[in-house]
């Protein structure tokens, strides 16, 4: 259950130029607290951050922290010295036995640095000028964590960190204090990381803030809900937030602290809403377009500075094929990427290329835009093709620009006066447009929030040619990819039937040195699998535990407040009537609630 408020904030009001970012709000974040920050770019969650922290002054209201409370925050700003070491930045002056001597500290280095020697990030006196911009971003966030911390602040936190890496800080966050105490407030556009870390979520929107009880999955729950009986007209919105839901209802492996009392809610609310995708008629109309082949690499070897990044690889793309790829760094993404576009020749082996194949590639620069710079981003698309066909129908560029976020007044801004997030959006739609039959996306996920993100997918689930995604962001993969396959770093791909999950396995069997990280099968051992999953089904138990106390407190303070205005307004019947359907509704959701604790304590026991 929450405690005492470790930050208050009281009418915060920021205005950025012409525009009010924060419109009087007021909130607090309270000891135990977990939440998740989400919104659109530039919508100011970065700013609601730093005025909590006080990096930042409003321009009307204050923040105030309780005393001697110690707050650490993780800005998108790089703030290493470039001459000092990697072991300053993280350790201070702390001999080696001090530091070595703490399980938080040792956790921290080898988690993110990849050994007590920091081997990752070229040793602890590596100095930070000869680092890359993601080593210095893992340092940083390093730095923060092996600290003592009341209140931990993140902003972006998961960019530059693989799925391993993602996976790691949210297992330390989860455990890094006890239930109930310390706070953690953390702006990211990673769906999966939210509901493995977050209880709460706040959206930042038109200069307010809307709190939300759960992960990702109950925030998009309670959002479409509460669209709906507001009788929002936004159609197109409301279809995407819809689609999103019958996602969640799809139960892939992130989707384990789904509020449980809220699925036959959730059931209602999508029970007319296709499938995500007809992989029938997509597979169909990909043949149609595509032929029967796409791209195989036959025994196919590829080495690069000394290294075999591919060793033999037998590997097929088919018509319709979603293949989400992950793997360590330097393993051969890219290298993979290349040998199916024709830009990396094999040094053994076959490539065949269907006769109809049209691949078009996101790269993670986006630098292909420099080229149209000059031109309006409804004219850069306009430029490729006036009309796409996603579906069965013909949708105008103007509409596709819309549907991503561009407002009338962004269409008809010069390429070159976007932002990242939205230059990846136009590259996006200018591949789209042109109408390839095979489509690479190189890290995709990049300067996206989570709307611009649920609409990426959406638009992806109509387009019916074959799609690789190379991503660390995992609720993407299992989104939009019907199955995943992996490079380890041994010189092979493997298909993963288990997933992300399955990935994680492996390569925690490999740093563990248990054996083979690649078994001969392809779905591996099942035996080693087991207690992940229970661990996973516990840690979810808790949390749902957790989420359910502070609702049947809340509701205990409403059934209360009920019982007195019942008192109070004893004589006038309309008035008794009204608060006694209300006191109903309370004691009926507390049963529900209660059954809910129940079952996730058995898990707990």
């Amino acid at each position: 259950m929450a405690g005492a408020n470790l930050v208050s904030a009281e009418g915060l009001t920021v205005v950025h130029g012409s525009r009010t970012l924060l419109d009087g709000v007021s909130l607090g974040v309270a000891e135990g607290d977990r939440t998740g920050v989400v919104g659109r770019n530039g919508d100011g969650k970065s700013t609601l951050l730093r005025l909590l922290a006080r990096h930042q002054e409003p321009d009307g209201g204050r923040v105030t922290h309780t005393g001697g409370l110690r707050l650490g925050m993780l800005t998108q700003a790089d703030p290493l010295a470039p001459g000092s070491t990697v072991r300053e930045a993280v350790l201070g002056d702390l001999p080696e036995h001090a530091w070595a001597s703490q399980a938080r500290v040792r956790d921290v280095v080898t988690g993110l640095l990849g050994d007590l020697d920091a081997s990752d990030v070229g040793g602890l006196d590596a100095t930070i000028a000869t680092l890359s911009g993601g080593q210095r971003r893992r340092v940083a966030l390093a730095g923060l964590l092996a600290g003592e911390h009341d209140l931990v602040v993140l902003d972006e936190p998961t960019n530059h960190l693989d799925v391993e890496g993602v996976a790691w800080l949210a297992e330390h966050l989860r455990g890094r204090w006890p239930a109930g105490q310390g706070a953690l407030l953390v702006v990211t556009h990673d769906r999966w990381f939210l509901d493995a870390v977050c209880e709460r979520v706040w959206e930042v929107h038109d200069g307010v803030v809307d709190a939300y009880d759960g992960g990702y999955a109950a925030y998009v729950l309670t959002r479409a809900e509460r669209a709906r009986v507001a009788a929002v007209t936004e159609e197109r919105r409301q279809n995407l937030l819809r689609k999103e839901l019958a996602w969640l209802r799809r139960g892939a492996p992130a989707r384990t602290s789904k509020p449980r009392f809220r699925i036959d809610a959730a059931n209602a609310l999508i029970a007319d809403v296709p499938p995500l995708r007809d992989s029938v008629e997509l597979a169909r109309t990909a043949t149609t377009r595509l032929g029967k082949d796409v791209v195989d690499l036959e025994d196919v070897t590829v080495g690069y500075g000394g290294r075999t990044l591919l060793d033999r690889v037998t590997w097929r793309l088919g018509p319709g094929d979603r293949v989400g790829v992950v793997g360590v760094n330097g393993a051969g993404k890219s290298t993979l990427l290349g040998l199916v576009t024709g830009a990396v020749r094999p040094d053994a082996g076959v490539v065949k290329r269907g006769k109809t194949v049209v691949v078009a590639t996101l790269s993670q620069e986006v630098r292909e835009l420099d080229e149209v710079g000059e031109l309006r981003a409804l004219e850069a698309v306009d430029e490729v093709a006036s009309h796409v066909r996603i579906g069965d129908r013909d949708v105008p560029a103007g509409q596709l620009l819309e549907r991503l976020g561009f407002t009338a007044q962004r269409a008809w801004t010069r390429v070159d006066d976007l932002s990242g997030g939205e230059r990846r959006r136009l590259q996006l739609l200018r591949l789209l447009v042109a109408e390839p039959n095979v489509l690479l996306l190189d890290e995709p996920t990049n300067d996206l929030d989570t709307d611009t993100l649920a609409a990426v997918e959406d638009l992806l689930d109509g387009w019916p040619g074959t799609l690789v995604v190379v991503s660390h962001d995992r609720y993407l993969l299992e989104r939009v990819t019907d199955r995943q396959v992996a490079l380890l770093g041994d010189g092979t791909v493997r298909d993963l039937p288990g997933g992300v999950e399955e990935y994680l396995r492996r390569r925690a069997e490999a740093k563990a040195g248990a054996g083979s990280a690649a078994p001969s099968g392809p779905a591996g051992s099942a035996g080693p699998a087991a207690p992940a999953v229970d661990g996973a089904a516990v840690r979810a138990a808790r949390k749902e535990m957790a989420r359910v106390e502070r609702r049947l407190e809340r509701l205990a303070a409403r059934e209360e407040e009920l019982h007195a205005q019942l008192a109070e307004h004893a004589t006038d019947v309309a008035r008794v009537t009204s608060l006694d359907e209300q006191l109903r509704a309370v004691l009926a959701e507390r049963e529900q609630l209660e059954e809910a604790w129940l079952e996730a304590s058995e898990l707990v026991e």
